[in-house]
């Protein structure tokens, strides 16, 4: 018979009273009262009558039943911490989608609304959908849960429009994918104004004597930046400093594929870097504070924009 391997604590304890053998063959010794609390399957499996000694085939092992699991060791480790009372077992640092997966379906099999529920949350830390939005989002459209479905969504704004190959996308359908390709393009739709009408900008500052520093030689002579001759770019009719014009340019293009505020603040520290390696003596010493602010504000409105949109998925 292939030999077991012991689970690490609080699942070796001496006077547990059942042993429950991982997929992989880990067994753990639990208390059949923490896991018949957290799970009406569990309390049902435990209540039942045991038959008499000698009358069954239900393996022991030091006096105790062995219960065969179907779940792999890793993710009855997760699944039990869940289960024990926090001075026990602290809950489960979950930041591998794939392992999350797993437990989300352990907790399913074995009817813990609240603990799928925590697994949902554990899973949707910014760490995770920062990183790898589009995983997230097959994994929750797969497990139906419209709040991290659409939450995946938004942060997958944040890539290109055209994902890379990912393990999970056999969880999801061709026409589920293609509800986040369209989100994703009218998302994009939605903010392009913002680079062309310039009207909320001028409407926050209210006159440029707000935002001089946008048109550098214009007000300040001994800005060396220079000014560009460009419309679309140009509130009030001033034109405004070449880098700043720059930028907007770089936006109305990042936009169309990265439709998300962060895109705007991210392209925003870069312009920061460029001025001040730049040296111009007057946009260096402000560049910072300045386009810190400015970007917050078309960061806003690029998130109110996208806000509108709607995610048409059936939940």
């Amino acid at each position: 018979m292939t030999t077991c391997n012991y689970a690490a604590p609080p699942f070796d304890h001496p006077q547990a009273d059942v042993i429950l053998r991982s997929a992989d063959r880990v067994e753990f010794r639990v208390f059949k009262l923490f896991l018949s609390l957290a799970s009406p399957f569990f309390e049902t499996l435990f209540g039942l009558p045991q038959a008499p000694d000698g009358a069954t085939d239900q393996e022991t092992k030091d006096g105790l039943a062995v219960i065969v699991m179907s779940e792999d060791s890793k993710t009855l480790d997760s699944f039990f911490r869940f289960c024990y009372p926090s001075t026990l077992a602290d809950d489960p640092s979950l930041e591998n989608l794939t392992d999350g997966l797993s437990l989300l379906a352990a907790a399913r099999k074995y009817s813990l609304d609240l603990i799928e529920k925590k697994v949902c949350q554990a899973l949707a830390n910014p760490k995770v959908l920062e990183m790898e939005p589009i995983r997230y989002f097959a994994i929750a459209r797969n497990a139906r849960l419209a709040h991290e479905t659409i939450t995946a969504a938004r942060y997958t704004l944040r890539q290109p429009l055209i994902p890379a190959q990912f393990s999970e996308i056999e969880l999801i359908t061709a026409s589920e994918l293609l509800v986040l390709l369209t989100y994703h393009k009218n998302c994009s739709i939605a903010v392009q104004p913002l680079t062309k009408n310039l009207k909320w900008l001028t409407d926050h500052y209210g006159g440029c004597d707000a935002c001089i520093w946008l048109f550098g030689p214009y007000y300040k002579g001994s800005c060396g930046c220079g000014q560009v001759a460009d419309n679309r770019f140009s509130p009030w009719g001033i034109h405004p400093v070449t880098w700043w014009a720059t930028y907007m340019q770089e936006i109305s293009e990042l936009l169309m594929d990265r439709p998300s505020g962060d895109t705007v603040r991210t392209a925003a520290d870069r312009t920061i870097q460029q001025v001040r390696s730049m040296g111009c003596s007057v946009c260096s010493s402000t560049v910072k504070e300045n386009m810190t602010e400015f970007s917050n504000l078309l960061a806003l409105k690029v998130d109110e924009a996208v806000s509108m949109i709607q995610l048409e998925m059936d939940f």
